[in-house]
């Protein structure tokens, strides 16, 4: 008997797995707070005999070697992959034992990183799942532009390759448990679903239904913007991250917020956007802890940057410190918890902006007003309100200078991006109501929504 765990990394969109039998289990691509990973180990009753890397992952900082060194385990990385700590090097065809009958089969399919290794779990021999990291994904595969761009068109033929590889030698009803592709930047393509074989993968993911020229010119052509901060994971996973500390940091009080923001250092609100626009310290950003905090965070804020963090309750802040140290914005600066009342100086009020929605954009009318819309280019071409402005968010702390005058209607597609740069453009002085809304909506409100 045999039992998979998957760890679910929602913000970054990424899983890990746990996999084993009676004794043992091997920790496939542990995120750096692998503290889930121990629990899930625990649960089972199991000891971690091995810990595997896919790759030298792009998008987060890997636990993976300190949970080698915690547990004891054999520590596996794919061969060709440059990296500064002791590790088992694992080729093509390696094997492993985890528990009796149960091995895992090293595959390599490289394309995501030239490197890239698969992992094919087998029971009595017989595969009974394939680990496929950033390799063969749900719907689609792993971006192949995140290394070099001289090998992107070479390495997204290597995603072919690699996809019909695992397609030929695993059994149809082969469960395939890939790593990114929830909601993760290193996914080519975002797909519905949760799970998928094999042989769905077959009938519905290009790579697999599509020769591999066609394949390739459309994967190019989809690929889109690159999360800055991803210049950094590669680096500190290769020479191997510290291990984490997630214990509270300093209290800073209105006086020190008030320092921290007349230095120029980025102090982050993690309140939800309808408190923040309410009410919050005026020169403060505001990131949503229940949104991708860590992704746009680490993505916008200058690297090395000191951050103050702001949070309604000691639990919010736990939770957003943990999905900081993920992308390696290791330790706050400060941080405070409660409301306004507590970070500004005594006499001071909160600073505040008006919300609205599509329908209330409509009524208003466009006419003397700057709608900037700051969702992706990728997004943006498929239907955009005519007239409007457009600057990324994660381009618009370095571009606010580009913004128009005039009061701002900021929307993007659901709302947390346009809170983002509702911030920002509030920090600056700026006038600024924050479209809360769906961009479905805006055409039904009658605002012409135009493509290209």
């Amino acid at each position: 008997m045999f039992f998979i765990d998957a760890i679910d990394l929602e913000g970054l969109g990424n899983r890990s797995y746990l996999a084993g039998g009676r004794r043992t289990a091997v920790a496939v691509d542990p995120p750096r707070d692998f503290d889930q990973v121990l629990a899930a180990a625990a649960r089972r009753g199991v000891r971690i005999s091995h810990v595997v890397e896919t790759h030298v992952h792009n998008d987060y900082v890997t636990g993976g070697p300190e949970l080698a060194r915690v547990t004891g385990a054999a520590y596996l990385v794919p061969a060709g992959a440059h990296v500064s700590f002791t590790r088992i090097p694992v080729a093509d065809g390696d094997t492993v034992t985890i528990d009796g009958g149960l091995r895992l089969r090293a595959v390599a399919t490289p394309g995501h990183t030239p490197h890239h290794t698969s992992y094919v779990l087998q029971e009595q021999g017989a595969p009974v799942a394939a680990f496929t990291g950033g390799s063969l994904l749900i719907g689609t595969v792993g971006r192949p532009d995140l290394v070099e761009p001289r090998l992107t068109e070479q390495l997204a033929r290597a995603q072919h390759a690699s996809a019909h590889r695992l397609a030929a030698e695993l059994p149809d009803e082969t469960p395939v448990l890939p790593t990114h592709g929830f909601g993760s930047f290193c996914s080519s393509a975002q797909a519905d679903g949760n799970a998928t074989t094999i042989g769905e993968e077959k009938s519905a993911n290009a790579a697999l239904t599509t020769d591999a020229d066609s394949f390739v010119a459309q994967l190019l052509a989809e690929l889109d913007d690159i999360p800055a901060y991803y210049t950094y994971m590669g680096p500190a996973n290769a020479a191997g991250p510290a291990p984490v500390d997630l214990t509270p940091p300093a209290v800073a009080d209105a006086d020190e917020i008030s320092a921290r923001l007349a230095a120029g250092e980025w102090v982050v609100d993690l309140r939800n956007r309808v408190a923040f626009a309410e009410g919050h310290v005026a020169g403060s950003f505001n990131f949503e802890a229940d949104g991708k905090i860590a992704t746009y965070l680490a993505w916008m804020i200058p690297w090395g940057r000191p951050v103050t963090l702001l949070a309604a309750s000691p639990e919010q802040l736990a939770d957003a410190q943990r999905e900081l140290v993920r992308v390696g914005i290791d330790r706050p600066a400060a941080a405070a918890t409660g409301s306004p009342r507590e970070w500004l100086p005594e006499g001071d009020r909160p600073a505040s902006f008006p919300r609205s929605t599509f329908a209330g954009l409509a009524e208003h009318g466009t006419d003397g007003i700057v709608v900037l819309d700051v969702r992706r280019d990728s997004e943006r071409a498929a239907g955009h309100i005519e007239g409007s402005v457009h600057i990324p968010v994660h381009e618009l702390h370095k571009r606010l200078g580009e913004v128009p005058a005039g009061t701002v209607w900021v929307h993007c597609a659901g709302g947390m991006r346009a809170a983002i740069a509702a911030s920002l453009l509030d920090a600056i002085g700026r006038d600024v109501v924050a479209v809360d809304d769906g961009f479905d909506a805006a055409e039904t409100a009658g605002l012409n929504v135009v493509s290209g």
